[in-house]
């Protein structure tokens, strides 16, 4: 039977917010529940009476909260919840305001800043009063092209604080990329940096912003942030205003505008590359509810915390993180490579920030690992409580990592879920030992299934991953889509009154989850099912490679496995690699799971929230146009894979 790389011990569990939370539902409902899996249980066999208790243990702060918590509990879509319900999710996020450190923010070129709780509610208030002067009210669109550093967050804020939507980009996408996002929504309000830093190099920002201006007539103006420069030039950018003019400094207080807990509050995109990029909106009580949810139960964030999550202001991982700020927790946040410039560099600003919550992607723990990086021998960790993954299935080979040159002592949470419901159907559990290449648990209110083709639930097998019940932060919907059309095909069609998320995996005996991949990329040869996260395992145990992506070749009638490497500088792919590779696969897998090419290139695409990208490649592949190539962080990859010769025999 296979033994836990971590469990922790009788006194950690019984201080965790998770073991108070099962105390005061035994007592406020005369039940008997005594570990996670009877928690879970309860929370999605009685969701209501869950998600109304949650509301109050998490102390939400509305102007009414209501007495009804669900209604149309029936409906996928059609579900809502807390529908008499009034709040602000900024007034959540801005509810101390003392002199605690609300935000460090550290720059790859050593730079360092921090604001207390209170400068941050008086900055949001200055800020959220020059968008009112501009005549931004409740339900506009207010747009982000900002790396990530504290003025972003509090452009966030503002924005909400007074009823209107935010909606991100970070700065690296090319042009048409952000046309394709905010093109769509017509902001009123467009928040951008002269430029950021990355990997050592300046880069300017301003340069795009004039033909983003002139394609998206609706921005009525540019708030430009000194970031690269004291004073920039800001003469040849359309609508342009700085920062420090465009705030009222002497508004002080904050009228937080009371919405509906299903008014909009993001607006965020679908990767966008395998066409227009989805509008996918996000409600403001089903955001707030759930990341508490996540944040005190699952990741036990206190106010003592120190929250950390590598990101940028384009992924999702961002929208979790700065949900961290109800907690009163200290969010550290970081711009810039994370191996400039040093490979090292996150885990000194650990060190020096005690750091406690640590995230980032499973992509940056394997390259950590290829990389010869070992934390533990080098800097002090001992505020480390958790590391959190996510962005892809996160290796045996990975975990193992993470506890033998990391940290021994930590809760390691894989975590997954999506933009497209901006949180987890699957996470950690401070309660809950850790198992190599499984994710702890399902989340709490979730009551996430594997099903078959025929949607029954499938056990000790793999599944498509589902949700049977509705659960708060499912979107509002797409945006232009109103009569839902393209949100129940996105979701729905498959299994009626079901969301179906699009992961391929299983539930284990013991709970936790293991993630085999996307579903779309699934291959099919001889008409077994295989998860692509099940090939990548295996081929990451091969030193010589760095990384590598899988696709299903249509071919005589059947599918073949084609995977191309990337290799270290200086390898290249014979026939002894060929050999080696073949045989970790077949020997830890099965002879259906090994590729009938493999094939060497020197880079493989991904989106910039680093995806990659298999079902762009297959396409390239196979003689197809490949849309929105913005949305890649490096498109000229794609070119790699096409007409390779290899693949025509």
């Amino acid at each position: 039977m296979q033994e836990p790389l971590w469990a922790p011990t009788p006194e950690r569990v019984a201080s965790t917010q998770m073991s108070d939370f099962i105390v005061k539902v035994n007592q406020a409902f005369g039940l008997d529940l005594d570990d996670y899996k009877s928690l879970w249980q309860w929370s999605t066999d009685d969701s209501e009476r869950f998600w109304n208790f949650f509301w109050d243990y998490a102390g939400i702060l509305s102007s009414h909260k209501g007495g009804r918590t669900l209604d149309n509990g029936h409906l996928m879509p059609g579900a809502t919840w807390f529908p008499e319900a009034r709040l602000n999710f900024a007034e959540n996020l801005l509810r101390y305001r003392d002199d605690a450190p609300a935000i460090v923010f550290c720059g790859e070129d050593g730079r360092r800043s921090e604001i207390s709780y209170r400068d941050l509610y008086s900055k949001v208030a200055a800020l959220a009063a020059g968008l009112k002067a501009q005549g931004v009210v409740k339900n506009d669109i207010v747009a982000g092209f900002m790396p990530n550093i504290t003025e972003t967050l509090i452009a966030m804020l503002a924005t909400t604080s007074i009823g209107a939507v935010w909606t991100s980009c970070s700065p690296d996408f090319g042009i048409n990329g952000v046309i394709d996002r905010f093109g769509q929504v017509k902001p009123k309000v467009l928040f951008t940096t002269d430029g950021y830093l990355y990997n050592g190099k300046s880069i300017d920002s301003l340069g795009k912003i004039h033909g983003i201006v002139e394609s998206i007539t609706s921005i009525e103006a540019v708030v430009v942030v000194p970031f690269l420069s004291a004073n920039p030039d800001l003469s040849g950018v359309p609508k342009a205003i700085r920062l420090d003019d465009f705030v009222l400094d002497d508004v002080k207080t904050i009228d937080f505008e009371q919405v509906a807990f299903n008014h909009p509050l993001y607006v965020m995109y679908s990767s966008g590359t395998t066409g227009v990029p989805k509008c996918i909106l996000h409600s403001v009580g089903g955001t707030l509810i759930q990341h508490l949810k996540e944040l005190i139960l699952h990741t036990d964030l206190r106010r003592d915390d120190h929250f950390f999550y590598y990101t940028t202001c384009g992924w999702m991982m961002w929208n979790w993180m700065v949900s961290g700020l109800a907690t009163g927790c200290t969010l550290v946040l970081f711009d810039g490579s994370p191996f400039a410039p040093t490979p090292s560099i996150l885990w000194q600003i650990a060190e020096q920030e005690k750091i406690s919550v640590f995230g980032t992607s499973a992509k940056y723990l394997a390259a950590l690992e290829k990389a010869g990086v070992k934390p533990r021998n080098d800097f002090d960790l001992s505020a480390l409580k958790a590391v959190l993954s996510t962005g892809s299935p996160l290796s045996h080979e990975s975990f193992e990592y993470v506890y033998r040159d990391i940290k021994q002592d930590l809760q390691l949470s894989s975590i997954s879920g999506g933009t497209d419901i901006v949180s987890c159907f699957a996470l950690g559990s401070p309660i809950l030992p850790v198992y190599a290449g499984e994710l702890q648990c399902r989340g709490l209110g979730m009551a996430v299934d594997m099903f078959d083709d025929d949607a029954k639930p499938v056990r000790g097998q793999k599944g498509e991953l589902v949700c049977t019940k509705p659960f708060p932060s499912m979107p509002i919907g797409f945006w232009q889509d109103p009569e839902q059309r393209r949100f129940h095909d996105a979701y729905f069609a498959q299994f009626p009154n079901i969301w179906a998320h699009g992961d391929y995996g299983e539930v284990t005996e013991r709970g936790g989850i293991i993630i085999h991949g996307r579903s779309d990329a699934v291959l099919n040869p001889g008409g077994v099912r295989i998860g692509t996260a099940e090939i990548y395992r295996q081929v990451e145990k091969v030193d010589e490679v760095l990384e590598s992506l899988c696709i299903g070749q249509p071919w005589k009638d059947d599918v073949r496995v084609v995977l191309f490497v990337r290799l270290k500088d200086g390898v290249e792919l014979d026939d002894s690699l060929i050999k080696q590779i073949k045989n970790v696969i077949r020997l830890n897998t099965t002879p259906r799971h090994v590729p009938e090419k493999i094939l060497q290139v020197s880079d493989i695409p991904r989106t910039i929230s680093g995806k990659i990208v298999e079902l762009a490649v297959r396409k390239v592949v196979m003689g197809e146009e490949v849309k929105n190539k913005d949305a890649l962080a490096n498109p000229e990859a794609l070119a790699l894979f096409k007409d390779l010769d290899e693949l025509k025999n």
